[in-house]
């Protein structure tokens, strides 16, 4: 059998279930012990963010800033993937190693000689990438007792044995039949999973639910929206939600879809997540006439056993931005003003860093942890805090547009807090974003009511010290300690009791900070992209560091990458293979042609039912994880293009027919539209723009007023980073 997962770490007390000597399974299930020093199950890391509080720290300190010089690479293992986003944070539980690939699939490898034990594949189809908002991704698994349990992209919970990696059981927790998905790592305590879905921006309505981990069954459901009130509500606070939306809001699904941050809380015996944002994006769209809309872009706590609502918090009232609350919490005991108080802490994308009683809701403190921020004007501290709206940033409203600011500030990348220096060290994006609204405009397939093809009636702001960067956070005096222009906005965070803090940085590489400090010391080639979070564990009294290297690799944003399991420890030996010299594709588009009216409609249908996926702004592809469609050979070839885009022949990649929704003279339409895009590269090449955390430039620039108690500004870097438009 194996080993329970850890119960909770509080600051200096840890409740766990431990394996305890001479006790059976069914004692340590039930059984809680306390530990004020070296908390047990230090060597593991035994759920997504080591344990209860998801706080991204190990207490191991074999590793330190005096001796990391001699960290060096101890075993790797390639994973078969390769174009997807790896967004996996490795769990790591009674010497195996667990991650997951894009596609939903799980590896299991032993965690000191790197030897792969087995590998599930829970068969996604390809045609399910049609039905994804953000990408082909999965965050990771959970383990409980000889049970691994998986999400996957077509909306099933799967329990995998974990020692042969075969399926115990399997269910469809997601409705099939409707656009919702998976991409979250699950959690679980007492034998029960918690785990929300994705979908928001294919207009469905979220929720937050429980399944028995001996079978999958439902134990029980919580809406995060309310539907049609002439069917009633499923819980009685949804009556309560109800009054703040107008319109028919429920035709359009209302969102609210918890696809990430997650976490229980055995202190309070409450699961505490966020919701997502509200569809379609602008509020007046959705509910016209106004209203908070909850519970959109929320941290809600219910009770873990039977799903009974506690207390909310509202982030953003009526939201028109994509600042869902889906940002990773996490719990710690904090010295507020004298007094030990249990907190829970987020910093989503809005840019706030918010300290919450977890028992009660009640909030301590909320301040922007970026220089400004234009949604709002302040906070009303008599009324819980509630942000104070600027007017002005109702675009739906105003008819105008608005640039936001802050935009896309912290998505889903793992923060991470440590209990010895204070401090939460949070990967940070500063930069706007432009925003139009059009009731019934598509990004893609997506009904974000947003066009993408229009500007806001006025300048981009300009940012003083836009970019991407690692920030380290004091939530006590809610102020920055430092930050790092050599850290990233768009990778996740692991901080070690040894006084270090791990992130992938640049384009490649795998680096080390001071937790006191900031100060880099150390860094190796990945050779790829780290975008999920790190973990630290011990075999034989060895300090080991695990990561999954495998966004886009080196020749470019959209180059090919390597995909591979990466492990360290002092006095690590091993050698990555040579990197193969990338030959980017060749941009060999036929002439311009048609006519005007053909290339508007190609136009037409490519925003529609592209762009999600295969767009370009400023010249460059909105995401490196699906192909540039520019350098496509198709686009020579009529009957190809046809093959592809109607008939489907590459639906098993992912790119589905869409026969349903385009005739084959729209797809030509398309194809016609593309070849000016790629002759108009092929003329005009944008110059290189990557900074400190990635691909910079576009309309993620500029600065803006300022907003309410702003924090101390960054010192400037060379470019703000560009967001994508949604994670």
């Amino acid at each position: 059998m194996r080993k329970p997962i850890i119960r909770a770490l509080a600051a200096a007390t840890l409740l766990v279930f431990a394996s305890l000597a001479g006790q059976s399974n069914a004692q340590v299930d039930t059984a809680r012990i306390k530990a004020s020093t070296t908390p047990a199950n230090a060597g593991q890391w035994m759920s997504y963010g080591r344990d209860y509080s998801e706080q991204h720290f190990s207490p191991l300190k074999q590793i330190t800033p005096d001796n990391i010089s001699q960290l060096g690479l101890a075993w790797f293992g390639d994973l078969a993937e390769k174009g997807g986003s790896y967004e996996t944070t490795p769990v790591v539980v009674d010497g195996t190693i667990y991650i997951t690939s894009p596609w939903s699939k799980v590896y299991a490898f032993d965690a000191k000689t790197g030897k792969q034990l087995w590998k599930y594949d829970p068969q996604v189809a390809g045609a399910w990438a049609v039905n994804l908002c953000c990408g082909i991704v999965n965050r990771g698994v959970a383990v409980w007792k000889d049970k691994v349990i998986l999400g996957t992209l077509d909306g099933r919970l799967v329990a995998i044995n974990a020692k042969s990696g075969k399926k115990v059981w399997e269910r469809q927790v997601t409705d099939p039949t409707k656009q919702l998905s998976i991409t979250g790592a699950p959690r679980i305590a007492d034998g029960r999973i918690f785990i929300g879905e994705a979908g928001s921006e294919f207009h469905q309505r979220g929720y937050m639910a429980a399944y028995d981990v001996d079978n999958g069954k439902e134990l029980w459901r919580w809406w995060a929206v309310p539907g049609n009130p002439e069917l009633g509500f499923e819980q009685p606070e949804l009556a309560m939600a109800a009054k703040t939306w107008s319109g028919e809001w429920w035709k359009t699904g209302g969102g609210g879809t918890p696809w990430d941050g997650i976490l229980y809380d055995p202190e309070t015996d409450l699961v505490i997540f966020g919701t997502g944002n509200g569809a379609p994006w602008p509020a007046e769209v959705r509910s016209p006439g106004g209203g908070d809309n909850l519970f959109t872009s929320s941290i809600v706590a219910v009770e873990a056993k039977t799903g009974k609502y506690r207390w909310h918090y509202q982030a953003v009232p009526m939201d028109s931005f994509d600042f869902d609350n889906t940002s990773p919490l996490a719990t710690a005991d904090l010295m507020i003003n004298g007094k030990k108080t249990h907190v829970v802490m987020q910093a989503p994308k809005d840019g706030v860093f918010y300290v919450i009683e977890a028992a009660t809701g009640k909030v301590v403190s909320a301040q922007m942890f970026v220089p400004t921020g234009n949604w709002l004007t302040g906070f009303d501290k008599d009324n819980n805090w509630k942000p104070i709206l600027n007017p002005d940033s109702n675009f739906g409203k105003t008819g105008k547009g608005w640039f936001i600011v802050p935009f896309q500030t912290h998505v889903w990348n793992p923060m991470a807090f440590n209990p010895n220096t204070g401090l939460m060290y949070i990967p940070t994006r500063y930069a706007s974003y432009g925003m139009v609204a059009e009731a019934g405009a598509k990004m893609g397939n997506q009904l974000l009511s947003i066009n993408l093809q229009k500007k806001p009636d006025m300048p981009a702001p300009k940012l003083e010290g836009g970019g991407a960067y690692l920030t380290a956070w004091d939530p006590i005096n809610q102020k920055e300690a430092w930050k790092s222009s050599d850290g990233s906005g768009n990778s996740g965070i692991m901080t070690t009791a040894g006084n270090l803090v791990f992130q992938g940085t640049g384009q490649n590489n795998f680096s080390a900070f001071r937790a006191d400090t900031g100060e880099k010391v150390w860094t190796t080639d990945a050779q790829a992209g780290i975008a999920g979070g790190s973990a630290s564990y011990s075999v034989d009294g060895e300090q080991y560091v695990a990561v999954v290297a495998g966004q886009a690799g080196r020749g470019g944003y959209w180059a090919p990458n390597y995909a591979r399991l990466l492990v360290y420890k002092i006095g690590g030996k091993a050698e990555l293979p040579p990197t193969v010299t990338y030959t980017p594709p060749v941009l060999n588009p036929p002439a311009n042609y048609g006519n005007a009216a053909l290339l508007a409609n190609g136009e037409k249908h490519f925003t529609e039912h592209c762009a999600s996926c295969h767009g370009v702004a400023n010249g460059r592809p909105v995401s490196s994880l699906f192909p540039d469609i520019r350098y496509a050979a198709a686009l020579n070839s009529p009957e190809l293009f046809k093959a592809i885009v109607i008939d489907g022949i590459l639906q098993n990649n992912g790119m589905v027919s869409f026969k349903k929704m385009l005739k084959p003279e729209e797809a030509e339409s398309i194809r016609a539209y593309v070849v000016t895009l790629a002759n108009d590269l092929k003329t005009n090449p944008p110059p290189p723009q990557f900074g400190p955390g990635g691909p910079a430039g576009g309309r993620a620039q500029g600065a803006a007023p300022a907003a309410a108690a702003p924090a101390p500004a960054p010192a400037p870097t060379t470019a703000p980073a560009q967001p994508a438009l949604h994670q």
